[in-house]
């Protein structure tokens, strides 16, 4: 996609947007409706990281557990 293309799909963009404002067609939020979107997007997104760290720190323990003990049980081949 050359710079032309480009700019020439950017334009007609703009024009579609500044036809559906002169048509007055667009569905109207309420701002509390918005803001609960985004509340509920936010705490969802922190659930969702909060949920992955605790697994995979779980996980990281584990393996390391895992490493100790065989070293162990290599270090007492070694005897």
């Amino acid at each position: 996609m050359t710079n032309q293309d480009f700019l020439l799909s950017l334009f007609l963009s703009f024009l579609a947007m500044v036809k559906a404002e002169e048509t007055d067609s667009c569905y109207r939020i309420a701002t509390g409706t918005l803001a609960g979107v985004v509340f509920g997007d936010v705490a969802l997104t922190i659930l969702i990281v909060s949920a992955t760290y605790y697994c995979a720190s779980k996980r990281r323990i584990k393996k390391e557990k895992a490493d100790k003990v065989y070293m162990n049980v290599r270090a007492n081949c070694k005897n």
